[in-house]
């Protein structure tokens, strides 16, 4: 079986506090993430809550590293270095199409 990718088009917002390596770590596993299994369908704007914090306010953050998905709807927030990719996808409301793949397709 053969991946389909997001017909969407994915907006991302990771807040981070400055260089922590929690941080860090977001970023990198964010990217990851993205290049992995959003084949190119998003916008990630990576903002530190410190320069951006009227953006963190309207986003209600409360803890970083927090990722923000605004589209597709309804937003979602997910807290931590999001090392685990799998509830990354979960969350989102992606699963895996098949056990070998890292693609991942729409779905409940």
């Amino acid at each position: 079986m053969t991946a389909t990718m997001p017909a969407c088009r994915w907006a991302l917002t990771l807040y981070v506090n400055g260089t922590s390596a929690n941080s860090i770590r977001a970023i990198e596993n964010v990217r990851q993430f993205c290049d992995e299994d959003l084949g190119g369908h998003f916008t990630l704007e990576v903002l530190d809550v410190l320069q951006h914090s009227t953006l963190a306010a309207r986003d209600e953050i409360v803890a970083v590293p927090t990722l923000v998905r605004h589209l597709p709807a309804p937003p979602r927030r997910i807290v931590g270095d999001l090392s685990d990719l799998a509830r990354l996808r979960l969350e989102f409301g992606l699963r895996p199409v098949d056990a070998s793949s890292r693609r991942i397709a729409p779905g409940g």
